[in-house]
């Protein structure tokens, strides 16, 4: 597999990737957000380090650029921030990245998180069965949902997240229950790391994420998919 590596920080890069290379990757290398969208768009990796600040085009738009195109939409984004503002972090999540680490951080961590979005990325062997409510359908072979007929653009995390809930419908889980299901016990995430990916996952899949019809907040427990 290979992971595109993104930093101004040439030392960084040289570090991340040899470390990569030797847990069996191949790793890519850009020093600029420009850069980096040529070589995502030209040959999408099946994963991107990338950090939030570069010289030109920054790491937020670099961000927003790939999730708005349908070919790299679903490139799992680790965000690297060196910022130790909550804000960044949402504000990263929110946009499209499936992770943060902030710097400076532990190569091991980051392997750990690469391994366990790229495990998630990985389409399940679950037949063919096809969740459908509403308008809303949920393939669990293709590893796909569509509404209204149109195939949503999820990332990795997000698909997960819908598969999770449309298989337990009805069932309210709260979010360390959540974390464990989905991102698993390597990951390294906060609670509130579930309610920045179920507000982005809300914002495809309802009408008025506002008023969601799917997935429905549990006041002072958690979330659960409408039965």
């Amino acid at each position: 597999m290979n992971i595109l590596v993104v930093d101004d920080e040439k030392d960084i890069v040289d570090l991340i990737a040899y470390n990569l290379e030797k847990e069996g990757f191949a790793a890519s290398r850009a020093y600029d957000g420009e850069t980096a969208l040529k070589l995502i768009q030209t040959a999408p990796p099946d994963l991107v380090v990338l950090d939030l600040m570069l010289p030109g085009i920054q790491g937020l738009d670099v961000c927003k650029q790939v999730r708005k195109n349908p070919a790299t939409a679903r490139v799992p984004i680790i965000m690297l921030t060196a910022k130790g503002d909550e804000i960044d972090r949402v504000l990263g999540l929110e946009i499209g990245a499936d992770d943060y680490l902030a710097k400076p951080f532990s190569v091991r961590e980051l392997i750990a998180r690469i391994r366990a979005i790229l495990r998630r990325a990985t389409v399940p062997d679950n037949g063919t069965d096809v969740f459908r409510f509403g308008n809303l359908e949920v393939d669990y072979g293709s590893y796909e949902a569509v509404r209204d007929g149109r195939k949503l653009d999820l990332s990795p995390t997000e698909i997960k997240l819908l598969i999770f809930f449309t298989k337990h419908p009805g069932r309210v889980f709260t979010r360390d229950q959540i974390l464990d299901q989905v991102w698993g016990s390597e990951a390294f995430v906060e609670p509130r790391t579930v309610d920045v990916h179920i507000r982005r996952l809300r914002a495809q899949i309802e009408i008025d994420p506002e008023n969601p019809e799917f997935i429905l907040t549990v006041r002072g427990v958690g979330y659960k998919f409408k039965k």
